[in-house]
């Protein structure tokens, strides 16, 4: 079993709303947990990232209309989008470790295969 895997993404006209999941059955709940970002032939970027107690960080493009959020009971963690845009297109993947910058990936042990998000203008 993938250690995480993601689920929630689809097809949705620039506007509307998505809400992602992670399910991270096989990382220790006290990781930082985080989503990525990308768009055919680009970069991985970040788009948000939580830490075990909560607090959660941004990218300026996600500030106010995304939202990360985790469970450490069931060890998921969701990514409500709202306002989406067709930059906000691209496979968006969960991760999980203990990075010292929480918004790059290079410290994350552990990712997902990814669902795709298409917006649509």
């Amino acid at each position: 079993q993938a250690p995480l895997v993601e689920s929630g993404g689809g097809s949705v006209q620039a506007g509307g709303s998505l809400k992602l999941s992670c399910a991270a059955s096989a990382v220790t709940y006290v990781a930082t947990l985080a989503w990525f970002r990308q768009s055919l032939g680009g970069e991985r970027e970040a788009v948000a990232a939580i830490k075990a107690g909560g607090s959660a960080y941004y990218t300026d493009s996600a500030k106010g209309r995304f939202t990360i959020s985790r469970d450490n009971a069931s060890k998921t963690v969701y990514l409500e989008m709202n306002s989406l845009k067709p930059d906000d297109t691209g496979m968006y993947r969960c991760a999980a470790g203990y990075p010292a910058n929480v918004l790059t990936k290079g410290g994350y042990t552990y990712w997902g295969r990814g669902t795709q998000v298409t917006v649509s203008s």
